[in-house]
C-alpha cells in the first residue's frame, strides 16, 4: 500500500512510496500532526543517486517492524535533498555540530517547531560501526522526548541559535590588504593538502575539488609557480585515467573511495561533469594539450546523450546501483570481458588494467592503466596501431554496456545545476574559439538555446522556481539558483556577443538584493519570505558546488562594472575583504572566494572589442586564459549598457581596456590590449 510519497514528482520520495513507513513529504501537514500529536519529527533526507540511502531503505525502511516502530513514535519526513537544499543545509549544519561529520542519508530528529535537537547519518539494523543499530537509536529518542523533553527542547533552541550565529564568525576579517603575500598563502595551503603521488588533494575518499585545481592552474599562470601548475594537471590526469572517469561513456562520477581514484562512488551528478569541464577548459586554454579537449567533448557528449531531456533542460544525475548493486552497469568481470572479445585481446587488457580476479570486488572498473605509448614499446608496434585497436574495443564494449540495465535516472531538473552546465557550455566554446571555430560555434548555440529553455521553464511570469520536471516548475528558487543563473548570463553574454544577457543578469542580481540579502552585505541562501525553516543560513564555502555567496560577489563585481553599478562593486569588494582571512587560513573550502581574490588583488579588466568585423579578434581573445579579463564584443550602438555607450565607431575596430574606475585610451590590435592588461 502506497503512503503520502505517491503524488510526488521526486525520483527519491517515489523510491520510498511503497515502504511501510508512513511518510510524509516536507510540508506544513507534517509538523502540525506532530503538534497535535506531540511527537518529534524525523527528517530523513536523502536524493535518488545516493547509494547509502538505498541500503538504509532496504535494510530499514522497508522493514514493517521498524517501520512499526517509526509510525508508532515520530511523524516520518522524507525530503529530497535536491529539491530543498535550504533545508538540507541547515540540518546537514545541524548534524556536524552534533556528532562533526555528515553525509546522506542525513537522518535528524526535530521538533514540531522544525527544531533540530540530534541526528546522524547512515545507522545500520543492527549494531555495528561503533554505532547502534537504528531500532535502538529511535528507541532511544523516543524516551528523551516522552521522559525528559525540557532537556530536548533546551538543546533545540541551543542548536537554533547555535545555527545562527555560526556563519557570522566566518565573516570577520584582518586583512586589511589582498596582497601576493596573500595569494600565495592560499597556494601554500592547498599544496598542504595536495596527495603529490596520486593527485588531488587529501585522503580519500577523494572528491575532484575543481575550484582548488582552478586556483592552481590561476595561481600559476600569474606568478609561473611550477609546482601549481604541475599539481592542478597531476590532479586532472589522474582523474582522467581513473575509474572515477567513465573511460567507455564519457562523464566523472561523484568521488572516489581510494586515493588511487580507482573506485568511484559510480553516481553521476551534472554539477560534478559542469565543474569539471570548467576546470579542463582552463587547462586547456593555458596548455594546449589536446586530451583537455578531448575529455571536455566526451563529458559535454555525456551529459547530453544521458542527462537531456527531450524539451532542453539537464537532469540531475545517474544512480550509483542497478539491478541493486552498486556499480553493475559500469564493471566487467573477467569472463564478460572475454565473452565480448575473445582471449587474444591483450592490448585492451593492459590499457584498461583487467585481470582475471578483478581489480574491485572481484570485477573490473575501467582505467588506464598502462599508456597507449608504453603498450606501443612493449609490444614493438605504433603508437597508431594500439590506438585503432583501444577505439574498436571502446566501441564494442559501449554498444554491449548499453544493452545492460540502466541506472535509474533522476529526471527533475534544478535550475542551479541547470545555470553551472550551461557556464561549461559557455567555457567550452570560449575555450575552442581559436582552434576549432566549428565546435565553438555548437556548444555557443547549445547554451543559448539552453538558456532560452531555462528562462522559459524555471521563471514564468517572473516568478523564479528550483526544480522542474514534465513541464512544471515549483517551490521558490534559494540563492544558488539566482547566483549561478546570474553568472550564466554573463559568461553567455561574453561568449556569444549578445549582450542583452548582462541586462538580464542585471535584473536577476537586482531580485537577489531585494529577497536575499542580510545587513552585513552577504546574503542568505533563502528568500526573506520562506517560512518553513527555522534559520536562514548564510552559505559561505564551498561544498560541492561554489558558494553561492562568492558566486554573488562575482556577479556584483562584473554586472557592477558593465552597468557602473558602483554601489554593487563597492558591496562585492566589502565581501572579499571580509572573507579573505578565513579564505587564507581555510583554502580548500573557500576555492571560489580564493579566486576572486587573486583576480582582485591583479586588477579586475572589462575589454570591449568594437566594430563591425571583429570575429577573428574576438575568437582570438576569449581562447585566451587571463582569469581576471572580462570581454565583451560590440558589432552595433548599444545603450542600454553603459560601458558599452559611446564606444562604436563603425567598421574600425577599437579595443577599450577598463578597470573599475575609468577607461584606458583605445587601441587597435589584441596585441596591444594585452600588453595593457599585463601592466
Amino acid at each position: 500500500m502506497a503512503n503520502r510519497l505517491i503524488n510526488e514528482q521526486s525520483p527519491y520520495l517515489l523510491q520510498h512510496a511503497h515502504n511501510p513507513v508512513n511518510w510524509y513529504p516536507w510540508g506544513d501537514e507534517a509538523f502540525e500532526a506532530a503538534r497535535v500529536a506531540n511527537k518529534p519529527v524525523l527528517v530523513s533526507i536523502g536524493y535518488a543517486a545516493c547509494h547509502w540511502c538505498h541500503v538504509m531503505e532496504r535494510e530499514s525502511f522497508e522493514n514493517s517492524d521498524v517501520a512499526d516502530l517509526m509510525n508508532e513514535h515520530f511523524i516520518c519526513v522524507k525530503v529530497d535533498r535536491e529539491e530543498h537544499p535550504d533545508v538540507d543545509h541547515m540540518y546537514m549544519d545541524a548534524v556536524q555540530a552534533i556528532g562533526g561529520s555528515g553525509g546522506w542519508p542525513l537522518n535528524v530528529f526535530v521538533t514540531p517547531d522544525r527544531a533540530p535537537f540530534y541526528g546522524g547519518t547512515y545507522y545500520p539494523p543492527k549494531p555495528a560501526y561503533n554505532r547502534p543499530s537504528w531500532p535502538q537509536l529511535l528507541q532511544h529518542i523516543a524516551r528523551l522526548w516522552n521522559e525528559q523533553y525540557d532537556d530536548v527542547a533546551a538543546q533545540a533552541g541551543q542548536m537554533v541559535q547555535f545555527l545562527q550565529d555560526a556563519s557570522r564568525k566566518l565573516t570577520r576579517s584582518n586583512i586589511s590588504e589582498i596582497s601576493e603575500s596573500t595569494c600565495a598563502t592560499i597556494a601554500g595551503n592547498l599544496m598542504k593538502m595536495a596527495d603529490k603521488e596520486y593527485g588531488g588533494f587529501g585522503n580519500a575518499p577523494k572528491f575532484p575539488g575543481a575550484m582548488a585545481i582552478g586556483y592552481l592552474l590561476e595561481y600559476h599562470h600569474y606568478t609561473g609557480d611550477k609546482d601549481a601548475l604541475t599539481h592542478a594537471l597531476k590532479s586532472l590526469d589522474s582523474m582522467i585515467a581513473g575509474g572515477i572517469y567513465d573511460q567507455l561513456g564519457g562523464g566523472f562520477a561523484r568521488y572516489s573511495t581510494d586515493k588511487e581514484w580507482l573506485a568511484p562512488h559510480f553516481e553521476k551528478m551534472l554539477y560534478d561533469n559542469a565543474l569539471l569541464i570548467v576546470a579542463l577548459c582552463d587547462a586547456f586554454k593555458l596548455t594546449g594539450i589536446e586530451k583537455y579537449k578531448q575529455v571536455v567533448k566526451e563529458t559535454i557528449a555525456f551529459v547530453e546523450r544521458e542527462l537531456k531531456d527531450d524539451t532542453g533542460g539537464y537532469y540531475c544525475a545517474l544512480d550509483a546501483d542497478s539491478e541493486g548493486v552498486e556499480g553493475k552497469f559500469y564493471t566487467w568481470t573477467y569472463e564478460e570481458w572475454v565473452e565480448a572479445l575473445g582471449e587474444h585481446e591483450n592490448m585492451a587488457m593492459q590499457f584498461f588494467g583487467i585481470m582475471p580476479g578483478g581489480n574491485w570486488e572481484h570485477t573490473n572498473i575501467l582505467h588506464i592503466a598502462k599508456t597507449i605509448e608504453e603498450i606501443a614499446a612493449d609490444d614493438n608496434c605504433t603508437v597508431e596501431q594500439v590506438s585503432e585497436s583501444i577505439d574498436k574495443v571502446k566501441h564494442r564494449l559501449f554498444h554491449l554496456r548499453e544493452q545492460r540495465i540502466r541506472p535509474q535516472t533522476d529526471d527533475k531538473s534544478l535550475l542551479s545545476w541547470n545555470a553551472l552546465m550551461n557556464i561549461a557550455l559557455s567555457k567550452a566554446a570560449a575555450a575552442f574559439a581559436a582552434t576549432d571555430e566549428a565546435l565553438s560555434q555548437t556548444y555557443m548555440k547549445r547554451a543559448t538555446d539552453h538558456m532560452v529553455w531555462m528562462v522559459a521553464e524555471f521563471g514564468r511570469n517572473g516568478a523564479w522556481k528550483h526544480v522542474w520536471k514534465r513541464g512544471e516548475a515549483k517551490i521558490g528558487a534559494c540563492l544558488d539558483d539566482y547566483a549561478y543563473l546570474a553568472q550564466a548570463m554573463l559568461q553567455l553574454a561574453t561568449v556569444s556577443g549578445e549582450n542583452s544577457w548582462i541586462s538580464a543578469s542585471e535584473k536577476l542580481i537586482a531580485h537577489a538584493i531585494s529577497d536575499f540579502s542580510r545587513e552585513d552585505g552577504f546574503f542568505y541562501y533563502s528568500a526573506a519570505g520562506k517560512k518553513d525553516i527555522p534559520v536562514r543560513k548564510v552559505d559561505l564555502y564551498d561544498g560541492a558546488t561554489p558558494s553561492a555567496n562568492a558566486v554573488m560577489a562575482h556577479n556584483l563585481w562584473l554586472c557592477g562594472m558593465c552597468m557602473e553599478r558602483s554601489e554593487w562593486i563597492d558591496r562585492a569588494n566589502r565581501m572579499l575583504y571580509n572573507m579573505a582571512d578565513t579564505t587564507s587560513r581555510y583554502s580548500y573550502s573557500f576555492g571560489y572566494w580564493a579566486m576572486l581574490l587573486q583576480r582582485k588583488h591583479r586588477g579586475l579588466r572589462t575589454i570591449v572589442v568594437s566594430g563591425t568585423d571583429i570575429g577573428h579578434s574576438m575568437r582570438e581573445i576569449k581562447a585566451k586564459f587571463v582569469p581576471h579579463m572580462f570581454s565583451l564584443a560590440l558589432a552595433k550602438e548599444i545603450f542600454e549598457i553603459p560601458l558599452l555607450e559611446n564606444k562604436f565607431f563603425g567598421s574600425k575596430m577599437y579595443i577599450f581596456v577598463c578597470s573599475e574606475q575609468a577607461c584606458l585610451s583605445p587601441v587597435t590590435t589584441v596585441g596591444e590590449a594585452f600588453h595593457l592588461l599585463r601592466s
